[in-house]
């Protein structure tokens, strides 16, 4: 038997978004989406040790990308430690990328929405020129057809 890859005390494996609801029940920064301190990982390691760090990553990223709290750091002025106490400041940086990262994810989603229009639009047409075709060779056929 392998040990090296199973230990008996080692955490049960979790999906990255129900680690990421954890810290949200857990950490008020993460529920009210507050800005996090550059390094909050490592406090997240140093106080939760059993943590994967992958599924960690995975986890912060999906709540660091969240439209909601890009939408805050847009306008944010300091990030916030896992208590809640004042960390880093908020560079022009930080706020210029979460800027430009809403603008692309609503601008993808127009473009999706647009294309969907468009694909619906382009199914009814098909769809009525079908129904068109459809009459016309019933009415040739009752106009040339032999009778049954």
């Amino acid at each position: 038997m392998n040990t090296a890859t199973a230990t008996p005390d080692a955490a049960p494996s979790q999906s990255p978004r129900a680690l990421l609801k954890k810290l949200q029940a857990d950490f008020a920064v993460f529920r009210d989406c507050q800005p996090l301190a550059i390094g909050i990982d490592k406090q997240l390691q140093a106080r939760l040790p059993d943590l994967e760090r992958k599924t960690l990553r995975i986890a912060l990223g999906i709540h660091t990308n969240s439209l909601r709290y890009l939408k805050v750091m847009e306008k944010a002025t300091v990030r916030f430690d896992l208590d809640g106490n004042t960390a880093d400041e908020v560079t022009e940086v930080h706020r210029a990328y979460a800027l430009e990262a809403i603008r692309e994810r609503l601008k993808k989603e127009a473009d999706k929405r647009r294309a969907e229009k468009e694909a619906a639009v382009a199914a009814e047409k098909a769809a009525q020129a079908e129904r068109q075709r459809t009459e016309k060779m019933d009415q040739l056929l009752a106009k040339f057809g032999r009778p049954g």
